[in-house]
């Protein structure tokens, strides 16, 4: 092969290698874009996924915060769309995580706890927690009928007055009663508990708040019957178990809740009430040091049979009486209480203050200082 051949054989085979090269880079800087045209897609796609968690988070937030105060919905929209309140709640049940969070567990966040503050604020400014909405018209036409009324609306209802919402209510308010006072005693005996509770879900109380709100106005009852004292008070406290029936019935994904968090703050400051009010037993004592000696006799007898109350709860009638120092079975104070314990120490209470107790009080100085007077006598 002669030398210029040669050449051109090296020459070409040089400039394919070239164009070989060129197109190995053109295609890597091809792959090179596509990665990162790819990486940049994917980094967008991030953002606008975070951005979308984080509206739907605020609007998780404020579809709760419109549950919290069910009844301010209706008032701004003027009552024009009643179901809201049910899509609201379908729509903050379906944004919320499926696994429960440390704050929905029972112990970590009761009612008491999460109410207390607000419950206590409205109590000091005089108001009552808002009313809870019955979203059933047929349930508010059936509540607010007495059975001894034949109402034509009510005819062709399933609940044709509040006889059976009456039987549902009562056993939610104990449920509910039974929970706030476990939680706002928790060193208390059952015994102790059942007498807190039926203070709080007893007719007289439940008929208070009936009249507070202004619902036994709106009730159809027969002639008369307001009249009669103790009938119109049973009947009232049958309107309200009746009323927290048609809130739960009216509201089947968070009626129970929204029932607890209105009894829980209605119920808070009688229960602080207790808590201030708890008797200090030490009033036995400071009237045995006052009055007793040796030959004086200080006895707490029962002056009358105990009243039993419906739920277990009893009152007892105690007192105090004085043997000594002059004077012989001298009743010094009466005392009644939930137990005899309670009881007695209300009549020592009073015991202290009765001019008898002075009296024997002073007896009993004068002869401790006659007594020392004669041992120094003697000893002189």
């Amino acid at each position: 092969m002669d030398t210029k051949r040669k050449f051109e054989l090296e020459s070409s085979g040089m400039v394919t290698a070239r164009k070989s090269v060129k197109r190995r880079k053109k295609l890597c800087d091809s792959e090179s874009d596509t990665v990162s045209t790819n990486s940049q897609s994917a980094s967008s796609n991030q953002k606008r996924a975070n951005k979308t968690k984080h509206r739907l988070e605020k609007l998780r937030k404020l579809t709760r915060k419109l549950l919290n105060h069910p009844d301010q919905v209706q008032e701004a929209l003027d009552g024009s769309e009643p179901d809201l309140v049910v899509v609201l709640t379908a729509l903050a049940k379906a944004l919320s995580p499926e696994k429960p969070t440390p704050e929905s567990l029972y112990y970590s966040q009761s009612p008491r706890s999460r109410l207390r503050s607000s419950s206590l604020e409205l109590h000091a400014q005089s108001k009552l927690p808002p009313l809870p909405p019955v979203l059933d018209k047929q349930l508010q036409t059936a509540m607010f009928t007495h059975e001894g009324v034949h109402n034509p609306n009510t005819a062709s209802l399933p609940e044709k007055n509040y006889e059976r919402m009456e039987l549902l209510g009562d056993a939610y308010i104990e449920i509910i009663a039974t929970r706030l006072v476990w939680d706002t005693f928790p060193r208390l005996p059952a015994g102790r508990l059942s007498q807190i509770r039926e203070l709080l879900v007893k007719n007289e109380t439940l008929a208070e708040y009936t009249s507070l709100y202004g619902l036994d106005q709106k009730l159809q009852v027969p002639p008369n019957i307001r009249d009669q004292i103790k009938t119109w008070t049973k009947i009232k406290g049958d309107l309200f178990e009746a009323y927290v029936a048609a809130v739960i019935l009216s509201n089947r994904d968070n009626g129970v809740q929204l029932a607890e968090d209105w009894l829980t703050q209605l119920w808070i400051p009688k229960l602080e009430q207790i808590e201030k009010d708890k008797p200090v037993l030490r009033y036995k004592e400071d009237l045995a040091k006052l009055v007793m000696d040796k030959g004086i006799k200080l006895s707490y007898l029962d002056e009358k049979q105990s009243i039993c109350h419906s739920g277990g709860l009893q009152t007892f009638f105690v007192g105090v009486y004085l043997t000594g120092w002059g004077h012989k079975n001298e009743c010094l104070g009466s005392g009644t209480g939930f137990s005899k314990v309670i009881a007695g120490n209300e009549a020592a209470r009073k015991a202290l203050g009765h001019p008898v107790t002075h009296r024997a009080a002073a007896a009993k100085k004068a002869y401790h200082a006659a007594k020392k007077e004669e041992a120094a006598g003697i000893r002189l």
